[in-house]
């Protein structure tokens, strides 16, 4: 019996068997095939995230499909059924329409998901750039990033990547209280200097290394164009961004001079940045 339950997460039609066992062992029943519903879920959102990866189609064919299926089928069984989980509070749903086991129905105590890294040694990966996102995104403003180039010497691809790590590739972007759009895409905060319009929103600001959730101000422009002028601006006019200026074509060093300048408080704000730059490469040919 427990193979046929096995089976189910890769085969919708042993769900026969569960039929021919269920006048046997109610209980049983309901607690496997519980188990494999959850496996099933399980299955198809690692095949959602597998599909948000950026590049996991530049390598697809048809074995290496069928080998990530079974691999994901797998790692489903494996993790489905565990105390607390999803297939808990399936089985208790089950049971209570069955009329075997009257009662409150426990909330999941579900850990988040991680899929293991493409070495193979289980270990996790931060969750990829949106790829179709991030292409419509560098289509969108590559003409006002063409214009902030020439005015600031800074190659158009960074400006690009850069405001797509800000604003999560346009998903995230800034808003005001009332949800109007702030169009500003390099996340720029408003100080005393700054004379036009503001936002005020709550980000995450690290202190000491450590993540804090805060409210801050934020420069709001009239258009996405009006962001990558302004940014232009900043950098060509202050001192501090000299370095950043004079990285060229140095991805790493441009990255770099920002996070020394201060432009942001996320000690990791240069890795993400250059893999972001990475990455916005690639979808461009390579195009500085």
């Amino acid at each position: 019996m427990v193979a046929a339950f096995n089976a189910l997460a890769g085969d919708a039609r042993s769900l026969q068997a569960l039929r021919s066992d269920a006048a046997r062992d109610p209980k049983q029943v309901v607690k496997e095939a519980a188990k494999q519903f959850e496996a099933l879920f399980m299955q198809e959102l690692m095949k959602s995230m597998r599909a948000a990866q950026v590049g996991s189609a530049l390598f697809d064919n048809e074995g290496s499909r069928m080998g990530t299926e079974m691999l994901d089928a797998q790692m489903a069984t494996s993790f489905s059924g565990r105390p607390g989980g999803l297939s808990q509070m399936i089985a208790k749903q089950l049971e209570r329409q069955m009329g075997l086991n009257p009662g409150p129905i426990p909330k999941p105590d579900v850990k988040p998901l991680t899929l293991p890294s493409a070495a193979g040694d289980g270990a996790a990966r931060t969750p990829r750039i949106p790829e179709r996102a991030a292409a419509a995104f560098l289509q969108r403003h590559d003409t006002a990033a063409q214009a902030a180039a020439q005015a600031s010497g800074i190659p158009a691809t960074f400006l690009l990547a850069q405001a797509g790590h800000e604003s999560g590739w346009g998903q995230r972007e800034l808003r005001h209280a009332d949800g109007a759009p702030t169009h500003n895409l390099f996340g720029i905060k408003a100080g005393r200097s700054w004379k036009g319009a503001v936002a005020e929103v709550t980000t995450t600001e690290y202190v000491d290394g450590a993540p804090r959730r805060v409210v801050q101000r934020f420069r709001a422009y009239a258009s996405h164009a009006e962001s990558f002028a302004d940014y232009a601006a900043l950098m060509k006019n202050q001192p501090r961004y000299q370095a950043v200026r004079d990285a060229g074509t140095d991805a790493r060093a441009f990255a770099s001079g920002l996070q020394r300048a201060g432009y942001a408080t996320d000690p990791r704000y240069a890795d993400k940045l250059s893999g972001a730059i990475a990455f916005a490469q690639r979808l461009r040919g390579g195009t500085a």
